[in-house]
Formats: C-alpha cells, structure tokens, sequence
C-alpha cells in the first residue's frame, strides 16, 4: 500500500515554508533601521544608554553590569557617529568596530571604517575625508616629527605598496581627544591578485604626550615621506 499526499497538504506545507522564509526575512529587516545607514552614535566619557538611545543600529554588549571594564559590537556594519558639539565626525559603514567601557562610561573605540579591505584609491579616499573631517572641526595633527600625516603622493603609496611598513598619524581634538590612524596593507584571501587595504582607528581620551616624547626617539629605521614643503595638512585652517 502506497501512502500519498494530498494536495490539501502540499498547500500546507508550501504555506509554512514561505512563512519561515518571511520570517527570516522580517528578522534581517528588524536588525536594520529604517532609513539610511546604522549608526553607532558614540559619546567619548559617556554612559552606555546615551549610545543605546541615540543609535540606530542594533549592539550585542558583553559584561553589562560590571564594575570595571565592559565592551561590545555592532550587530551590523555600521557608522560611527563621534558626537561632540565641537569636534564630531562620521566614518564610513564599519564591520569592525569596538566600544570599550569602562564602569559603564565609553573608554576607547576601535574600528576599521570600510566593510572590507580596499584598493589604494579608495582606501586613500577615506583617510582623506576623514582628515578633512578633523581639520574642519578643530582637529590637529601631532607627533609629525616621527609620524607625519598620511598623503596620497606617489612617495606615501611607494612606502605602503611593499606591505612591510604601516602609515601611522596621530591627531589631537585640543585637550580632550586623540585620534591614532593607520593605514597599512592587507592580504586579502578574496583577492590574491590584488593590493589591499585596511584602516585602523584607535579612539580615546587624549593618552599620548608628544611634546614629552621629544629626543627620546631613535631615528626610525625607515622613516615615512615627510610632507612636501610648504603643504599643511590643514590649509584652511589657522595654525
């Protein structure tokens, strides 16, 4: 004796199956919001629920509660919004991207503004924007003596292209905040063919006292293009 399904429960199950497929659907739709990008709004010294309140994208949190150090993630690529009245920026969508806590106020951020790594152009793009970004705001670059600002010149893509050395620049938001950038290649798996590039920031408090740091350095090994004389890398803005 064969058993059969009758039409009536092949309906039934198509019916199911489209509603877990909806579902799933809805569940990835719920994760985003609304409109435009997620963001991850960040106020440096400032309380988790601030972040939580002002975000638009979904963030898995770890150790919530603790008294000391406690961090967390974005649930989806998403912006950093670095909210000051005075120096505020936005980067690019981000897929790394962390918050670091410190009893519940953030302490430090770290994030690569790309969704993956880039090819030199496009990498150069964002290192620009975001520089111009701080130059508008009152952001100032420091340390140049040993790390000058990144540039896009034939001289700066020559010193990243071989793999082996990063570009590092410090910039400094008056006495509150620094900002370290690093610019370096990457190998991608994806892209074996390619040159590829990963971008680094490390926000925080300002930690680092440039001026007291001077002549204790020796002469770097191989030291990275210095600027061309006469640029500023903020030309529209007073030294």
């Amino acid at each position: 004796m064969t058993s059969r399904i009758s039409p009536l429960n092949c309906r039934r199950w198509a019916r199911l199956a489209l509603c877990a497929i909806l579902a799933m659907i809805a569940g990835r739709q719920l994760m985003q919001p609304l409109w435009g990008d997620p963001v991850i709004a960040v106020q440096m010294g400032g309380p988790y629920e601030y972040m939580e309140a002002h975000s638009t994208a979904p963030f898995s949190a770890w150790g919530r509660g603790s008294k000391s150090v406690s961090g967390g993630i974005p649930k989806v690529d998403a912006r950093l919004r670095f909210v000051d009245p005075q120096y505020g920026f936005e980067t690019p969508l981000a897929r790394f991207f962390t918050v670091t806590f410190v009893r519940n106020l953030v302490d430090d951020i770290r994030m690569s503004p790309q969704i993956e790594p880039l090819l030199i152009d496009d990498a150069m793009k964002v290192v620009l924007d975001l520089q111009a970004q701080w130059c508008a705001k009152g952001w100032r670059p420091v340390g140049t003596r040993r790390y000058p600002t990144i540039a896009d010149t034939p001289e700066w893509r020559a010193y990243l292209s071989p793999g082996v050395l990063q570009g590092h620049a410090y910039w400094q938001a008056g006495d509150k905040y620094q900002v370290m950038l690093i610019l370096a290649r990457f190998r991608d798996s994806r892209h074996p063919d390619q040159e590829r590039y990963l971008i680094t920031l490390d926000i925080g408090e300002a930690w680092r006292l440039f001026e007291e740091e001077e002549g204790r350095f020796e002469p770097h090994h191989s030291p990275p293009p210095p600027p061309k004389k006469g640029a500023t890398p903020c030309p529209s803005q007073p030294s």
